[in-house]
């Protein structure tokens, strides 16, 4: 007996600056014939997003939030004429962050939603469609950063310190303040350990700390754990 076709369809581009995650959530969700969902086209910079996004007008972009050129933000901001049409593209970040600080960044710029890459294939399979159905989108607990964020009147004040990192240094960071490993980071971040190894030096330089201990209390303190 041959599988019935999905009820539902949605053209979607993935944008991320790993390959082995795109080939993954790829395989995941993209057979069209058993989850509705058709892959069209997929990014791993800024540049390459917008224009990918432009060409094929999809109706859910899956967003990474830090990428080569200036990050998902950038993408956003590049293709708010898109967003705007009637029946126009909608966005859904999908980042291993879950930074109240990254999150909120893209709902601001116009994302419907953000989920975490821990996210199973079924459920990312649902929330494309409810965000493609116009409706927002969140892993647990990561809606009340965007409720707080909108319900607060207050600007928050500049953290200096912390504009001077990259958004890579930022997240190696957190995790280092989380009590990660540096494999376990590389792991985390689809990155060698060498790699972790020299943000960590930079953001100790930037920071003007001596250790990891240090770089912990830094960062709890400023509620980024």
């Amino acid at each position: 007996m041959t599988e019935a076709a999905p009820e539902r369809a949605a053209r979607v581009v993935l944008v991320d600056d790993h390959r082995m995650f795109r080939t993954g959530v790829r395989a995941e969700i993209g057979r069209t014939e058993v989850t509705g969902i058709d892959v069209v086209g997929e990014a791993d910079d800024v540049d390459s997003a917008v224009r990918v996004v432009a060409e094929t007008r999809p109706d859910v972009v899956l967003l990474d939030v830090h990428l080569p050129g200036g990050g998902g933000v950038e993408v956003l901001r590049r293709s708010a004429g898109l967003m705007g049409e009637q029946g126009g593209v909608k966005f859904l970040a999908l980042s291993v962050s879950d930074a109240a600080e990254d999150v909120i960044g893209v709902i601001r710029g116009g994302a419907r939603g953000y989920v975490t890459k821990t996210i199973t294939g079924t459920d990312l399979v649902d929330a494309i469609f409810r965000i493609a159905d116009g409706d927002a989108v969140f892993s647990p607990r990561l809606a009340g950063f965007v409720l707080d964020a909108f319900a607060a009147t207050d600007t928050p004040p500049v953290d200096e310190d912390l504009d001077r990192l990259t958004q890579r240094e930022r997240e190696v960071l957190r995790l280092i303040a989380r009590g990660y490993a540096y494999k376990e980071i590389a792991k985390q971040l689809f990155i060698s350990v060498k790699t972790v190894e020299s943000h960590v030096s930079a953001v100790l330089r930037k920071l003007q700390l001596s250790n990891r201990h240090e770089l912990t209390r830094w960062a709890t303190a400023r509620r980024l754990v």
